[in-house]
Formats: structure tokens, C-alpha cells, sequence
């Protein structure tokens, strides 16, 4: 009984074995009606690091209406440049990669929770997003708490980083300053130590001249 009940199922392996026999390739070549050719796509990140990488919903805050808009739901981004070391915050919608924020982080920003959403936090930016610069109050809403602590804590890295690096620029400008002014002075001082004596040789070449004018007025005896 085992066997006849066996005899389907080798029957039907019989057939997709001749049936894939029937598949296989015959060696013919057939040239592809339409070449796609490989094309290098660009997203203007390509110099940069992400240092955060965060899903989050974007909101910008219109004026006249009064009211929030959202701008999509995709990924936040702090993205460093490999050779200015400049931060930019950068999110683009999760389906149609549209830049929906585009802002350098600089010192003087600042961010903080939004009032009684601990999943959100808002700030202030100068946005490039539309291709032009705006002033825009930004509003970004996170699936957890932990996610929406960590970017505001980035951030404020972030910024306290820049904030240094103008001081440390100050400080080194400055101090450059500093050192030419004290430079000029020394010049000036060696210009001035250096004028009597060039008087006083002065004085005594048109001493000699006098000198000898007189010797050939005077006759010979």
C-alpha cells in the first residue's frame, strides 16, 4: 500500500524534472531590447558623516495661519563635513527623499522640549530647505522620549562645539593681532636708533668734503 501511495508524488517529480530539463538553456543569446545604463546618483552628502541618524515627523511653525505644518515623516540627520568640520542638520520624507530641513548648526542656537510633549523638542534656523534661506521655527516629534533626549543633546553639542571654536578663534586672532602691533613697535624703535647714527655719518662725510675744499683753496708755496 505504501508503494501505490508513493507512485503521485514520483509521477509528479518525474514531470518537474522533464519539465525543468525542458527549461534549461539552450545556448542562444538574445539581445536585450532596451540598454539601461548605470547612473551615479548624487544626494550632496557625499563628503559628509552622520553623526545621529534618527525617524522623526518635522513640523514648521506657520505664521500666518498660526498654526503648525507638518513638513514629513523621514530621517534627521547630523551630518559633519570631512574637511570644514561644519554640522548641518539635514531630514529628508522617508518615500520621496525630499529635503524637508537643510540648516547649518551654529553657535547661539538653541533647542528645548516642546511644552507637554516629551517626544518633542523645537528650535530656531535659518533653513535652506525651499532653496532659499528662511527664518523658520521648526518642531520635530519623536517615537520615544530616549530618541527625541538624544537629539537634543546632540545638538547641544553641537553648538557648545562651535561656540568654542569662535572663542579659540578670537583668542587666536587676537593674540596674532598682538604680536604684529609689538612687531611694528620694535621696527619702529630700530628706525629711530638707527637715524642718529645715520646723521652723524652724514655730518662727517660733509665735514671731510669741507675739509678737502679748503686743502685745495689754500696755495701752494
Amino acid at each position: 500500500m505504501a508503494s501505490i501511495s508513493n507512485e503521485p508524488e514520483r509521477e509528479h517529480r518525474d514531470e518537474e524534472e522533464s519539465g525543468a530539463n525542458e527549461d534549461e538553456d539552450t545556448g542562444a543569446q538574445v539581445a536585450p531590447i532596451i540598454k539601461l545604463e548605470e547612473v551615479a546618483v548624487t544626494t550632496g552628502e557625499e563628503n559628509e558623516d552622520a553623526i545621529l541618524d534618527l525617524k522623526s515627523k518635522l513640523y514648521r511653525f506657520d505664521k500666518d495661519g498660526s498654526q503648525w505644518k507638518e513638513r514629513g515623516a523621514g530621517t534627521v540627520k547630523f551630518l559633519k563635513h570631512k574637511e570644514s568640520g561644519k554640522i548641518r542638520l539635514v531630514m529628508r520624507q522617508s518615500k520621496t527623499l525630499k529635503i524637508c530641513a537643510n540648516h547649518l548648526v551654529t553657535s547661539g542656537m538653541s533647542v528645548q522640549e516642546h511644552a507637554g510633549n516629551d517626544k518633542s523638542c523645537v528650535w530656531h534656523a535659518r533653513d535652506f530647505s525651499d532653496g532659499e534661506l528662511k527664518d523658520e521655527l521648526f518642531c520635530i516629534r519623536f517615537a520615544s522620549v530616549e530618541n527625541c533626549k538624544a537629539f537634543m543633546q546632540k545638538f547641544k553639542e553641537v553648538t557648545d562645539s562651535e561656540e568654542e571654536k569662535e572663542e579659540s578663534k578670537e583668542a587666536s586672532d587676537t593674540a596674532g593681532l598682538l604680536e604684529k602691533l609689538t612687531v611694528e613697535e620694535k621696527d619702529t624703535e630700530e628706525k629711530k636708533e638707527e637715524k642718529p647714527v645715520e646723521k652723524v655719518a652724514s655730518a662727517e662725510a660733509e665735514k671731510a668734503v669741507e675739509e678737502k675744499k679748503t686743502e685745495e683753496s689754500v696755495p701752494s708755496a
